[in-house]
């Protein structure tokens, strides 16, 4: 898949290690385009949206938020806890976006599992499509955060509006 010159030089900044360390991409060699159409193919195949899965990630860190760090119950058997770190980080689209140096960590109250993510990585996968690459410190893999944030169920289920109803 050929890239754009401007997806290109984005893939340049977001290997780099200029604005995070070890780069957004991390050891994953696949083009840019490549990654971001694999993941919005795996969000399709699953009825949901980036912007979807971004809100849920923004709902549980506003939980946690002002917390001191205190593990919050947030419902649907999750709990999280937010550290906050001071100053911004902007994104590395060409676009004016800031996010606080905030990292939100969540965790499954019956099993223990648990995802981090930091505000940056909302706004990457809510309005760029981009979970980042393998590897990289920040990487969440779409089927596992889908399941995980409890989003598997709000899948569309019905065809409602899809197939006609037939005329009896």
């Amino acid at each position: 898949m050929k890239q754009s010159p401007d997806m290109a030089r984005l893939e340049q900044v977001l290997r780099g290690g200029r604005i995070v360390r070890g780069g957004f991409l991390g050891t994953d060699r696949r083009p840019l385009a490549e990654i971001i159409e694999a993941d919005r193919a795996a969000v399709a195949r699953r009825g949901l949206t980036c912007e979807r899965i971004a809100e849920r990630m923004a709902e549980l860190t506003a939980a946690a938020t002002g917390r001191l760090g205190a593990w919050v119950n947030a419902g649907g058997g999750l709990q999280v806890r937010a550290e906050e770190h001071k100053g911004l980080i902007v994104c590395p689209w060409p676009h004016p976006a800031r996010c606080r140096k905030r990292i939100t960590t969540a965790r499954r109250s019956e099993t223990g599992q648990a995802l981090q993510w930091a505000d940056l990585s909302i706004h990457l996968i809510g309005k760029h499509t981009f979970f980042q690459g393998r590897g990289s410190a920040f990487r969440l893999e779409p089927d596992a955060l889908i399941d995980f944030l409890g989003l598997a169920g709000e899948a569309a289920t019905d065809d409602a509006g899809i197939w006609p109803t037939p005329k009896r």
